[in-house]
């Protein structure tokens, strides 16, 4: 299919609501576009200008908004897999939530890695980059509890491998400039406060460099992403390190981006934001930049 495939997410999140308001601000045509929905959920949360396309996902309940249920999760979670069985030219997906994912039964952490399961072949792994304009992060660890978090130097290597390419073959960067954050404060103090900066994260950045890639030592997170726009992108090691900072940045423009796969996939860098649900006061400034990103 050469269109964007556009899920709109959780049923009783605002999913529904800022696809059709970002829609409608684009105003795409109609030959670009294939939302995977359903007509009862998109015509509860407003209305689009243009026809677009419809692939129906069943919704057979009631919508609640700001509810947490079983076949929200099974819904969202189709939509995903649909997404994928299609082979769009792009995908783009609004927020789902987890805790509804896990109540339909699809254990699941994210969308990413539902997009890594049905998309992913030959060893390719699905990467998280942020993106902001040029703010640019990559997160080597995604939504892991933090004292679970197992980095090794052949996982750093193997992501900022496969980061390079990404940037030389959709970005057309090809010596692109990368940092790395430090994994413990102060980027370890020569292993006082910890060793990962000595025993993997230095290794991964000799071999790198041995390959051509352009990345720094390990550096201090507190004070590196000051200097963002020195650099392409910015490597960090777990979740909020990375987003707590491109986040207060970027706010609302903040978008996921999914690579590593054949098909490109991005999300607004915010949830379901249940608590708005249904009120019609979303703000859709995510959900536009996310499409405008693969249009």
């Amino acid at each position: 299919m050469n269109k964007i495939a556009i899920t709109t997410g959780d049923p009783n999140g605002i999913g529904a609501e800022i696809t059709i308001k970002a829609l409608n601000k684009l105003n795409l045509s109609t030959d670009k576009i294939a939302l995977i929905s359903n007509k009862k959920i998109l015509n509860f949360y407003g209305k689009l200008k243009q026809d677009y396309e419809i692939i129906e996902i069943p919704y057979n309940t009631d919508i609640e908004p700001g509810e947490i249920t079983k076949e929200a999760g099974e819904f969202s979670f189709q939509s995903v897999k649909k997404a994928c069985e299609i082979n769009p030219k792009a995908i783009v997906t609004a927020p789902v939530a987890k805790n509804a994912l896990y109540l339909a039964g699809h254990k699941f952490n994210g969308q990413t890695e539902i997009l890594q399961k049905y998309l992913a072949h030959n060893n390719q792994l699905a990467e998280m980059l942020f993106v902001a304009d040029n703010f640019r992060v990559l997160l080597l660890t995604r939504h892991v509890p933090l004292k679970e978090i197992n980095l090794t130097k052949e996982l750093v290597v193997e992501k900022i491998y496969n980061l390079r390419d990404f940037f030389v073959s959709h970005l057309n960067i090809n010596e692109p400039k990368f940092a790395l954050c430090g994994f413990n404060p102060h980027s370890g103090e020569d292993g006082i406060l910890g060793r990962e900066e000595i025993d993997i994260l230095q290794p991964a950045v000799d071999k790198l460099r041995k390959n051509g890639v352009n990345i720094t030592a390990p550096l201090p997170a507190d004070t590196l992403f000051i200097k963002y726009s020195n650099f392409d992108c910015i490597i960090a090691n777990y979740h909020d390190q990375g987003l707590i900072p491109i986040k207060t940045v970027a706010g609302d423009k903040t978008v996921n981006m999914t690579i590593g796969l054949d098909i490109i996939r991005t999300s607004p860098g915010h949830g379901t934001a249940f608590d708005i649900a249904g009120k019609n006061i979303a703000n859709e400034t995510g959900m536009t930049e996310a499409i405008k990103l693969v249009t």
